[in-house]
């Protein structure tokens, strides 16, 4: 291949890198650190927003769990016009069909005296429901943590492995322009410049693929932090290597007094207790005292021969052919169903804690391997190309050094993403809480008078 064939293919690569640096600019560009990335997250997702109205329903339930105690009072009004079909003779021997308006109005109050733990267990399901969506809200904070931020080194990493294939298709067609120089000299054979020209093809392909990687990367980060899909970021690189002070019987210890899925596996037993308590009372009298003041008249709005009542009244299931009984049995199936719901994600998360604990610490092992092995690949490629420059190496050796060097970058920068990761899923597994952000309202022109 002449020097002028190759130049030619070399400037069709950088043109490919030209366009999509152009494309690139087009974009909306938006700078954004983590911490802007979170609010935005928090502002825009609507798994927070779901969360929390899921907490205001909960309370609102609770709320009226705890107030179904107190008095009940109820106003009632009737109008009617009657008379019979057929007249006849009334005591004022009249003839009459006796036709006319009838009003009448009423006032009750009621409250419940006993209820054999029918408001109690609806109070004990509705506090345990209104302490999980609490918590719910906590873990939704939790999880667009761990989200935002995973997305956020998806990126960096993408990124990273963008420049790192691009770095190696310079390197290979800065060795493809020095064997065409020395084939033209007759110095290699053809075979030299054949084959780097398969590995300048192939090093282009891994960075094709590789920016379709780092741009979907991207478009996923715009959609959890609600900016257009199209919108170029500017990230702060924070793929960086800080050590982490955590010991495993730590990490336990904390998962268990902070971790939400803990609270909220316990309190769906609480639930189902309540639900058996209210199941039970099926069998136990219902007792409730009232007082009733009424009026009735001829005379709209039918407010006079007022009468009174007060008394109690008392009731109770002797006989529904089992159907209480069937409903104490479900209830007590499903308290042993969320008893052992309890112990299961007692294990789950333990081993969940476990899991991500090695991963983290194997991780930062790799990193040092990874950092020993790059190192070593990049002075075995920079001899390499220097004794093949000098005629006593050859062209396999170069592009084998090549080959090494890419590989010890890649496992170097995916070692470093790894445990930045795994330290989010970790802080995420034991149950680290996210700091909620204070929205910041801005003064009205009032305010500031």
């Amino acid at each position: 291949m002449s020097v002028n064939k190759m130049s030619k293919k070399l400037l069709v690569l950088s043109a490919a890198l030209t366009m999509f640096m152009a494309q690139a600019a087009y974009a909306e560009t938006v700078h954004m650190d983590l911490p802007d990335a979170m609010q935005r997250a928090f502002d825009t997702n609507p798994d927070i927003s779901i969360a929390q109205y899921n907490f205001e329903a909960a309370r609102a339930n609770y709320n009226a769990a705890r107030e179904s105690y107190g008095i009940s009072i109820t106003a009632s009004h009737q109008t009617s016009r009657s008379g019979y079909d057929d007249p006849y003779y009334n005591n004022y021997g009249v003839w009459t069909k006796d036709i006319g308006n009838y009003h009448s109005n009423g006032v009750t109050a009621s409250m419940p005296i006993f209820t054999g733990g029918k408001l109690e267990g609806a109070t004990k399901q509705a506090k345990a429901a209104y302490k999980i969506a609490k918590v719910g809200v906590q873990q939704s904070y939790n999880d667009m943590r761990d989200t935002v931020t995973t997305g956020y080194f998806n990126v960096l990493n993408a990124r990273n492995m963008r420049q790192l294939t691009s770095e190696s298709v310079d390197r290979l067609s800065d060795h493809l322009k020095n064997v065409q120089a020395q084939y033209d000299v007759g110095v290699v054979a053809k075979v030299d410049v054949l084959r780097s020209e398969v590995e300048v093809a192939s090093a282009v392909q891994s960075w094709l693929s590789a920016k379709n990687s780092a741009e979907i990367a991207e478009a996923n980060l715009n959609r959890i932090v609600g900016l257009p899909l199209d919108t170029s970021l500017e990230l702060d690189d924070l793929l960086n290597y800080t050590p982490c002070d955590y010991d495993l019987p730590y990490c336990l210890d904390y998962s268990v007094k902070h971790r939400p899925e803990y609270e909220i596996a316990k309190q769906y037993v609480e639930a189902a207790k309540g639900a058996l308590i209210s199941a039970k009372s099926g069998h136990m009298p219902q007792i409730s005292a009232s007082a009733t003041q009424k009026w009735a008249d001829k005379n709209w709005p039918g407010d006079d021969n007022g009468n009174w009542a007060v008394g109690l009244s008392a009731s109770l299931n002797v006989f529904d052919t089992g159907v209480t009984w069937s409903k104490i049995h479900a209830a007590e199936a499903d308290l042993h169903k969320a008893e052992e719901n309890y112990r299961s994600t007692v294990d789950q998360l333990n081993l969940d804690v476990r899991t991500k604990y090695y991963n983290m610490r194997v991780a930062e092992e790799q990193i040092r391997s990874a950092k020993s092995a790059l190192d070593a690949a990049e002075e075995d490629y920079r001899i390499a190309k220097l004794r093949y420059m000098n005629g006593v190496g050859t062209n396999t050796d170069v592009l084998d050094a090549q080959v090494a060097l890419t590989n010890a970058k890649t496992n170097y920068l995916q070692a470093m993403y790894d445990y930045n990761v795994s330290k989010v899923e970790l802080d995420n597994a034991i149950g680290v809480p996210m700091v909620r952000p204070v929205k910041v309202v801005p003064a009205k022109e009032t305010d500031k008078k």
